[in-house]
C-alpha cells in the first residue's frame, strides 16, 4: 500500500499544496546590456532590491564546487531530498539539543526561497519537501540552480548571486577566486549577520568554515586554502555599473515589460568617452556639460551616447539628455546648403561666390570674424564657414525649399516663427536635436541616403527609407571639402571630414565630423541656455571631436569619390557656374514671360531604363526644358553632361544615357545663372 501511496502523493503535490508560484522569478531587475554582452545599468526592482538575471552558465565552476561540498554534496545524484543528511540532521538535534547541521537540500533551498516562509515547524519542513519533489519532477538540476542563484539572499536588497558578487567584488560572477567563491556560498545562511560591510569578522568566519569543509573534502589543497584564507574581506558595497543612463533608461522606460534590454552601445567607448566629457566640462566651468554620439555610417546603430557630462550633477542638470534637446545649430547646417547647391546645380566647389556686404531685408549677415574677404569660392567659403556666401547661396535655393529638404529627410526643426524660413535658419536661426544633425552629416558617408539611429538590438531593423539629403554627387563633394577644412590645433589634417558651429550669444559650441565608418557629433554648453564667453565650436567643441576619433581608432578612410564627379578649376567650369549672381533667378523672372522649367522628366518620376521615353533604342533618356536663356546646360548629379549629348540646335533638349538604376538629380542652368531640378528613379 505505501509503494502505492507515494507516486500517488508524488503526483498529487500541485493539488495538496496548490500550483507552484514561480512569478518571483519574473519580478527581476532590468539590465541595460552592450552590444557585446557587457553591464551597462540595472535598475532596481519595484520593491526596491537588486536582483539581476543570472544563469548557471554565467558562473564560475569553482563557486558550485564549493557549493555543492558545504549545502549539498548529492545534489546530483538525490531526488530533491536527501534523507541521509536529514537523518544525520534529526540525529544531532536529539543528541546535542539543537541543530548542528542542516538537512535542506539545494533543491529544498531553491523551493522555499519561491515560497518565503518564517516559521521553523515540522509542516513547513514537510512543505518543502514537497515543493522539492515538485522541482525535481519539472525542471533539470541546471534549472533548480538557476532558481537558486537568482533568489538566494546576500545582505540588505541583494539577491541573487550576480547581483552580490557586483556589489562585494565589482565583478560578474564568471571568474571569482577561491575566497570570493566561498563567501558567496556562505552569505545566504545568514545573510544579515554575515554582511561584509556590517560585520567582517563574521562573514570571515564563515567564508573560512566553507574553505576548511572545502580541504577536508580534498577539492581545495594546502596551497589553495591558504591563498583563499589570506583573501582580504571587502569592508564596502561597490557601486553596479552605471553607463550609459541617458540611452538605458529611455529604453527601459519605452520597454517596461522587458527584463534585458541589449544596446547596439560599446562599453569600451561608452566608458571612455563618459570620462572624456566629464573631465573636459570640469575644465571648462561648473555649470557646462557636453553631449557625444558615435554613429555606425554603415548600420545606422549608435556606438556611445552620452547625454551628459555628469548625469548626478545638479549644477550641470546632468540628467538632461542634451543629445535630444533643441538647440541652435550655429554654422553646421551650412554644409546642407552647399549640397543642396552643387546637387541642383546652382554652384560647383570651384564657383566663385561674393564674401562682400549684403542686406536681404532687414537681415544683414557678417562673418564671424567681422571681415570681407572678396571673391572666394564655394569650396574655400565652406572650410572657412564664411556666413556671406553660405546666405547668399540659400538665397538662391530658397530657405522653404531647404526647410522642406531637411524634413523630408525625417529632421525636426522648430523655426521662431512656423511660417518664418528666413536666411538665417542657415547660419543657426532653428531649433535642431544633435541626434537629427548627427544623422544628417552620416548621410555625407552614405552617398546622401540619412540612416535611421538605431540604440536597441531587441527590435527588428526597420525597413530601410530612403531619404536623400544630397544627390551621391555632391555629397561627396561636400565631404571632400570638409576632409581640408583648418582642423584644430595639433589634429591631423586630411583625415577627418568635420565641420564646426558656433551659436548666436555663445550658448552652444558645437563640432560634427566622418570618416566612411563612422559619425561624431559634439556639443558644449550650458543646460539652461546661458552665454558663456569664449564658448566656440572650433576651440572647445572641435578637440573633443578629433580625441574622440583617436579613442575610435583605425585607418579613418575616406569616403569613396563616385565615378561621375567633374573635376574641374573655376576656368573650366560651364559659364553659368563660374561665378554665382547675386541678382540672377530675381532678374530673370521678371524678365522672362516663360521662367526656366524642366517638363521632362518630372520631379519624382519613376522610369523604366528599358522603355527610356523618347530615347528610340531604348538606352537613353530624352531630357527637355522650356523657358531661360540659350544656351542651357544640362548637368546629371552635378556633371554637366558632354557636349555632343546636348542637340544644337535645340538648346532645351538633352538626351542621357544612365549609367544603372537608382535616383538621380536632373538640372539645368541657363545664361543667367537661373535653375531647376527634378529628381527621378530609374529601375
Amino acid at each position: 500500500m505505501l509503494g502505492l501511496a507515494i507516486p500517488g502523493l508524488w503526483l498529487n503535490i500541485p493539488r495538496l499544496l496548490g500550483p507552484l508560484d514561480l512569478s518571483a522569478l519574473e519580478r527581476g531587475s532590468t539590465v541595460a546590456l552592450a552590444r557585446d554582452g557587457a553591464l551597462l545599468r540595472a535598475f532596481e526592482t519595484t520593491e526596491g532590491r537588486w536582483r539581476l538575471p543570472v544563469k548557471t552558465g554565467d558562473v564560475d565552476p569553482r563557486f558550485f564546487t564549493l557549493l555543492k561540498t558545504y549545502e549539498d554534496k548529492r545534489f546530483d545524484r538525490h531526488g530533491g531530498v536527501d534523507f541521509l543528511a536529514l537523518l544525520r540532521a534529526g540525529w544531532q538535534v536529539l543528541r546535542h539539543g539543537h541543530a548542528v547541521s542542516g538537512g535542506s537540500t539545494l533543491t529544498m533551498q531553491a523551493a522555499r526561497l519561491l515560497e518565503p516562509r518564517f516559521e521553523r515547524t515540522l509542516v513547513a519542513k514537510a512543505r518543502q519537501i514537497l515543493r522539492a519533489f515538485e522541482l525535481e519532477r519539472r525542471f533539470s538540476k541546471a534549472q533548480i540552480l538557476d532558481i537558486y542563484l537568482a533568489l538566494a539572499p546576500y545582505g540588505g536588497n541583494l539577491e541573487g548571486l550576480r547581483a552580490a558578487s557586483l556589489a562585494w567584488f565589482g565583478k560578474e560572477p564568471r571568474r571569482l577566486s577561491d575566497g570570493e567563491a566561498a563567501l558567496l556560498v556562505a552569505l545566504p545562511q545568514a545573510p544579515e549577520a554575515r554582511r561584509p560591510d556590517r560585520s567582517a569578522s563574521r562573514a570571515r568566519a564563515a567564508r573560512d568554515r566553507v574553505i576548511e569543509r572545502a580541504f577536508a573534502a580534498h577539492v581545495l589543497d594546502a596551497a589553495q586554502t591558504r591563498s583563499a584564507k589570506a583573501e582580504n574581506v571587502v569592508a564596502l558595497r561597490k557601486n553596479f555599473p552605471d553607463l550609459a543612463p541617458h540611452a538605458s533608461e529611455a529604453l527601459f522606460r519605452a520597454h517596461p515589460e522587458r527584463r534585458i534590454l541589449h544596446l547596439t552601445l560599446d562599453a569600451r567607448l561608452q566608458r571612455s568617452l563618459e570620462v572624456l566629457a566629464r573631465e573636459k566640462a570640469e575644465k571648462l566651468g561648473a555649470k557646462l556639460t557636453a553631449a557625444i554620439l558615435v554613429i555606425d555610417n554603415s548600420s545606422g546603430e549608435i556606438r556611445a551616447h552620452v547625454g551628459g557630462a555628469d548625469y548626478y550633477s545638479q549644477a550641470r542638470a546632468g540628467a538632461l539628455d542634451m543629445t535630444r534637446a533643441l538647440r541652435s545649430p550655429g554654422s553646421t547646417l551650412k554644409p546642407f546648403i552647399y549640397a543642396m547647391a552643387f546637387g541642383d546645380g546652382v554652384a560647383h566647389p570651384e564657383t566663385l561666390l561674393d564674401d562682400s556686404p549684403a542686406r536681404y531685408g532687414l537681415w544683414r549677415p557678417v562673418d564671424f570674424d567681422e571681415k570681407f574677404h572678396g571673391s572666394v569660392t564655394a569650396r574655400a567659403a565652406l572650410q572657412q564657414s564664411l556666413n556671406l556666401p553660405a546666405a547668399q547661396l540659400l538665397n538662391e535655393i530658397g530657405a522653404p525649399h531647404f526647410v522642406a529638404r531637411l524634413r523630408s529627410a525625417g529632421v525636426t526643426l522648430v523655426l521662431p516663427k512656423e511660417s518664418d524660413a528666413g536666411l538665417a535658419i542657415g547660419l543657426g536661426g532653428v531649433g535642431i536635436r544633435l541626434t537629427d544633425l548627427a544623422r544628417l552629416y552620416a548621410g555625407f558617408a552614405r552617398e546622401g541616403l540619412v540612416p535611421d539611429l538605431v540604440e536597441s538590438l531587441d527590435d527588428p531593423p526597420a525597413p530601410l527609407k530612403s531619404r536623400r539629403i544630397a544627390e551621391p554627387g555632391a555629397a561627396w563633394q561636400v565631404a571632400d571639402i570638409l576632409r581640408f577644412a583648418p582642423p584644430p590645433d595639433n589634429a591631423p589634417a586630411g583625415k577627418i571630414a568635420f565641420k564646426t558651429g558656433t551659436s548666436y550669444g555663445y550658448r552652444d559650441a558645437l563640432a560634427i565630423g566622418f570618416d566612411r565608418s563612422h559619425t561624431v557629433a559634439v556639443w558644449v554648453g550650458r543646460a539652461d541656455n546661458g552665454a558663456v564667453a569664449g564658448l566656440i565650436g572650433r576651440q572647445v567643441a572641435a578637440p573633443i571631436l578629433f580625441d574622440i576619433f583617436a579613442r575610435i581608432g583605425g585607418p579613418n578612410a575616406v569616403v569613396p569619390r563616385p565615378a561621375h564627379v567633374l573635376s574641374a578649376t573655376t576656368a573650366t567650369l560651364p559659364p553659368p557656374l563660374r561665378h554665382l549672381r547675386r541678382d540672377g533667378p530675381k532678374t530673370i523672372a521678371a524678365t522672362f514671360t516663360n521662367p526656366l522649367k524642366i517638363f521632362y522628366p518630372p520631379d519624382g518620376a519613376r522610369i523604366d531604363l528599358g522603355i527610356a521615353s523618347g530615347a528610340g533604342n531604348g538606352a537613353a533618356l530624352a531630357l527637355k526644358a522650356q523657358g531661360g536663356a540659350p544656351p542651357l546646360t544640362w548637368m546629371v548629379n552635378g556633371a554637366p553632361l558632354k557636349g555632343e549629348a546636348v542637340a544644337p540646335s535645340q538648346r532645351h533638349e538633352a538626351r542621357w544615357t544612365p549609367d544603372g538604376a537608382g535616383f538621380a538629380r536632373v538640372s539645368v542652368i541657363d545664361a543667367n545663372g537661373a535653375s531647376d531640378s527634378v529628381s527621378v528613379r530609374l529601375e
